[in-house]
């Protein structure tokens, strides 16, 4: 990598972990350009050369957060002893990554990167399919040995984590729900939904 290239990748993420720390505090509405730039001390035209806009910003935090998030999931169904067990494990491992980052989860749901990721969805599951990959083939390896059901991944993974992210985005805006509640009840339902009969 050459300098230029370094320089480059510091740069991206410092104005990341810059524009985190303002969405932390500010939420949304305060992560404003000018904000951005008097904080990183870095330029508009540096923001707009690496993210094209703001909205790109909050799009690459929210590409940073799903990363991390499905790193964790993996890790989970990896270490699991059966499907049952990885199921249920990837279902708490989403509801603890909201509750113990809960910008992350605020920003990873948000309307912003909502938008952007429809805009852009074939290039951000090519982006994501590293991390991706072990889910799938956790899957299908479950599937072959009868514990799942005979569908296709994405609807396993639609009806596995679907119930989640609808639970964390009412928690993170509405917040009538419970957390904890939710992780003892969740797993199981969830698990009904995707075992084989």
């Amino acid at each position: 990598m050459s300098p230029k290239q370094q320089r480059g990748e510091v740069t991206v993420e410092q104005v990341l972990d810059t524009a985190m720390r303002i969405y932390a505090s500010s939420g949304e509405a305060g992560l404003t350009l000018g904000a951005l730039t008097k904080a990183s001390k870095v330029s508009s035209g540096s923001i707009y050369h690496h993210f094209g806009s703001l909205d790109g910003v909050i799009a690459a935090l929210a590409l940073r957060s799903l990363d991390q998030l499905l790193h964790t999931l993996a890790t989970a169904v990896s270490e699991a002893a059966n499907a049952r067990s990885g199921i249920q494990a990837a279902v708490l491992a989403y509801l603890d990554f909201a509750k113990n980052h809960p910008e992350a989860a605020r920003i990873m749901h948000s309307v912003t990167a909502d938008r952007e990721s429809m805009t852009r969805a074939g290039p951000l599951r090519e982006s994501q399919e590293a991390r991706l990959s072990p889910i799938a083939l956790w899957i299908r390896a479950h599937q072959e040995s009868g514990e799942l059901a005979d569908l296709s991944a994405p609807v396993i993974e639609s009806l596995a984590m679907g119930p989640v992210v609808a639970v964390v985005r009412r928690w993170l805006t509405v917040g009538d729900i419970d957390l904890e509640d939710a992780a003892r009840t969740l797993p199981e339902h969830i698990w009904r939904s995707v075992s084989r009969p």
